[in-house]
């Protein structure tokens, strides 16, 4: 619990006190957001401001993950090393797309295919990680099922140890991909993404001290007990990760003075995909991050249908929140809607784990 309060705490303290630092820093570097030319015009009075803020939180989060393990005098447990791995790993993909982007001053920092494979080569690792580590109980941080409350009884070993594996480092590759550019795609507001990313991180904390309390270890046998390695880890991890994202957000809100840009995003996308594989609830996050499925989903439909119909639109603008906008809507107000919609959503995802739970009895 004192490792709980000190990661958050000091992840947003850092967030809060210090951004204004890196947004000077970052404007001498002349890190300034680009852009797109066929965006709504309301959005052109944003060109130059600092982007990168996922630096921040990022390096915030990382920090105070390690000195509330010093202060509670626990050691770092595999689990969150590997939550870590993943956001700084995918943080440094969106890194390099940044610097590209401001370095070109255009909208196109990395190729599309290069991007993936930055993804995947990071999910990869994570994955081939993510099997060892066996604890005095023989759980490695990841199962090799597929999960939504807990394991299903859908094995990939089934198929044998090569196919086996490869299907499974393919499926959290494509975990990694869709939650990382789903949760980009959703930040193209002021505050967007970074308010529905806390919404989303808040459940994975609750869930981890969740399966802490229900854990098979602790009470071997017992209807409904959770087998996963670290839950109460996983859960100052992410509550390491929404404070940071919450001291951000001080900066981010509109009219704002920095941007956490594919940096923050991909990273973010990337911690929520890592929480939910090890926590076992791999399906479940179509559910708790519900809004950034709605916003990536907008972009293939609205794609898929200006192809089959050579032209016609669905939306006035994709990712979503651009065609609202578009009819009318403040930014402001677009926003928060969109965070009374992650919060439904987020509140669903739980209300259900805990649902499943009482069914097990």
């Amino acid at each position: 619990m004192i490792a709980l309060l000190v990661a958050g705490a000091l992840s947003m303290l850092y967030s809060l006190l210090l951004t204004p630092l890196f947004i000077r820093g970052f404007k001498r570097l002349r890190w300034g957001q680009f852009i797109r030319e066929d965006g709504p015009q309301s959005h052109f009075a944003k060109r130059g401001t600092p982007t990168m803020g996922g630096l921040i939180f990022i390096s915030g989060a990382v920090l105070a993950y390690f000195v509330a393990k010093l202060v509670a005098g626990e050691t770092p447990s595999a689990s969150a090393m590997l939550v870590l791995l993943m956001t700084v790993g995918l943080g440094l993909v969106g890194f390099v797309d940044d610097f590209l982007k401001t370095r070109k001053q255009q909208s196109l920092g990395l190729g599309g295919w290069a991007k993936i494979l930055g993804q995947v080569i990071v999910a990869v690792v994570f994955g081939l990680l993510a099997l060892q580590f066996a604890n005095e109980n023989g759980i490695t941080p990841a199962s090799t099922s597929v999960s939504l409350f807990r394991d299903l009884p859908v094995d990939f070993m089934a198929l044998g140890a090569v196919a086996g594996i490869i299907l499974l480092l393919l499926w959290i590759s494509v975990i990694v991909t869709a939650a990382s550019n789903s949760v980009n795609v959703t930040d193209g507001l002021d505050g967007l993404a970074g308010g529905a990313s806390v919404l989303a991180l808040g459940a994975y904390a609750l869930i981890g001290f969740w399966q802490a309390s229900q854990s098979c270890v602790a009470s071997p046998g017992e209807p409904g007990c959770y087998v996963v390695r670290d839950p109460l880890d996983l859960a100052v991890v992410a509550v390491a990760l929404l404070g940071g994202v919450v001291g951000f957000l001080w900066w981010n809100t509109s009219p704002a003075h920095i941007y956490m840009g594919d940096t923050g995003s991909l990273g973010l996308g990337g911690a929520l995909a890592a929480l939910a594989i090890l926590s076992r609830t791999e399906l479940l996050l179509l559910v708790i991050g519900g809004l950034f499925v709605i916003e990536s989903g907008s972009v293939i439909l609205q794609r898929l249908y200006f192809k089959v119909t050579k032209g016609k639109r669905i939306f006035l603008m994709s990712p979503i929140h651009h065609h609202f906008e578009l009819k009318g809507w403040e930014e402001v107000t677009v926003v928060v809607r969109f965070w009374i919609i992650a919060g439904v959503l987020v509140l669903s995802g739980v209300g259900l784990l805990y649902a499943e739970w009482v069914l097990q009895w």
